[in-house]
């Protein structure tokens, strides 16, 4: 009876010990916090410690930063050009489109499209009293030039109305400011291919009033286009009642493989089609191309600060040899160990990667705030219109990359910790005792 009380006290006691503890119970996590916390004697370990942390944060944030940027650039440059340029272009192939407005009738019909737009297009000199450059003329209907958003919303200067009754222009801001000139100015176009004389094709010079100013926000449009009634442009460019071509604007732009072949058939003649993969291909790949090389170049960043985790924590294994001796001699598993170092090493991946992620949304949110606030100081300017196109500088945080490289994040910092935690538990009690 005695002895059964003695056996019961025992592994009463026995089970108070750390070698009777559930995995992760608050003993690990005691001494895990604990490791965390520098002493004097372990600064050199502290400092690895945060640089790691340092590592980590920073590596996710710019990873979420620059994904960003690079899904708003995306973003807008495609809004900004699928709403200046149809999703598909008509153009004619046995002779003049001189049917152009039954042919648009048609193509608007089918179902899908949004709005088919004649239009007349050519190159020509825009000059004025104080600077000349190249333009790109477009003659389109006033109906039709209200139906884009992307110009009718964006007027800075003037009006549209009577926009077919009048001999005026809409030009965009950036043009209206290197010829420095503002709405019901005069502009000056020179046509290289004017009349026809017995001395040969002389160019054709027009003065045209300036009735509106627009601005897209993309540099490349806002200072080359230049819109014209679509009669005008006809007599400008000696189209005898024909247009160029029709632009066809969809209502989902990836559809263009089963719109195609509608849009053919309700062409009713022969017509050759381009959609807007074919005519802006090379400039979305290697955009799609840059996106894929700087998201693996930055995630060495978080691959970097991964082994430093793993060389922190082997030295501050090392440190605490005399400690895991202790512990190991004291009961506790080997398994015990190995989680009081594997929570350390991750404890600074986990808050690493949540710091992280919170710092990138923060300037996800305030991206553009923060380029001009740095341009001011700098007195530079971080993102020039005419490199970038853009006159601001966009960010979309995507859900499913920020959570892959939040994941990867997290992924990283709890493998980063194995060796050195396994290392740790293999150690032998009598051995470690030996560390000074």
């Amino acid at each position: 009876m005695a002895a059964h009380s003695k056996a019961q006290q025992g592994g009463a006691t026995q089970s108070a010990e750390p070698n009777g503890t559930r995995p992760f119970s608050a003993f690990e996590w005691m001494l895990s916090l604990r490791y965390l916390r520098a002493r004097r004697k372990e600064g050199f370990i502290s400092v690895i410690a945060g640089f790691s942390f340092l590592g980590i944060m920073l590596g996710v944030a710019t990873l979420i930063i620059v994904m960003a940027v690079m899904n708003g650039f995306r973003t807008e440059l495609l809004s900004k050009i699928l709403g200046l340029n149809g999703h598909l272009l008509v153009q004619p192939l046995d002779g003049p489109l001189t049917d152009y407005d039954a042919v648009a009738k048609r193509i608007a019909g089918v179902p899908g499209i949004k709005l088919a737009v004649p239009l007349v297009e050519g190159q020509a000199l825009a000059s004025s009293a104080f600077n000349a450059g190249g333009v790109l003329v477009r003659g389109i209907s006033e109906a039709n030039l209200r139906a884009l958003p992307s110009i009718s919303s964006n007027i800075r200067e003037g009006t549209l109305e009577g926009f077919d009754q009048g001999s005026g222009i809409a030009i965009g801001k950036r043009l209206a400011e290197q010829l420095s000139l503002r709405a019901g100015d005069n502009l000056t176009l020179v046509a290289p291919r004017g009349a026809v004389t017995p001395m040969g094709t002389t160019p054709r010079i027009k003065v045209y009033k300036i009735a509106a100013v627009f601005e897209i926000g993309m540099s490349e449009y806002d200072s080359a286009f230049v819109f014209m009634p679509l009669a005008e442009s006809q007599a400008y460019f000696n189209k005898n009642g024909d247009v160029t071509a029709i632009e066809v604007y969809t209502d989902n732009p990836d559809d263009m493989d089963r719109l195609r072949p509608l849009v053919h058939a309700a062409a009713e003649r022969p017509v050759f089609i381009v959609d807007w993969r074919q005519r802006n291909s090379t400039f979305f790949n290697a955009l799609q191309v840059e996106r894929n090389v700087m998201f693996l170049i930055l995630t060495l960043i978080v691959v970097v600060a991964a082994f430093n985790i793993v060389s922190g924590l082997n030295m501050l294994v090392k440190d605490k040899g005399r400690d895991i001796g202790i512990l190991r001699t004291m009961g506790a598993s080997r398994g015990s160990i190995m989680r009081i170092f594997l929570v350390t090493g991750a404890a600074i991946g986990v808050v690493g990667t949540i710091a992280g992620f919170l710092l990138g949304l923060v300037v996800c949110l305030n991206v553009e705030e923060i380029r001009q606030f740095i341009s001011w100081i700098t007195a530079t300017e971080l993102f020039s219109p005419e490199l970038y196109y853009l006159s601001r500088l966009p960010a979309e945080m995507n859900a499913g990359e920020t959570a892959t490289v939040v994941l990867m994040s997290l992924v990283l910092s709890f493998l980063a910790p194995l060796y050195p935690s396994w290392r740790a538990a293999r150690l032998d009690p009598v051995e470690a005792l030996r560390y000074e």
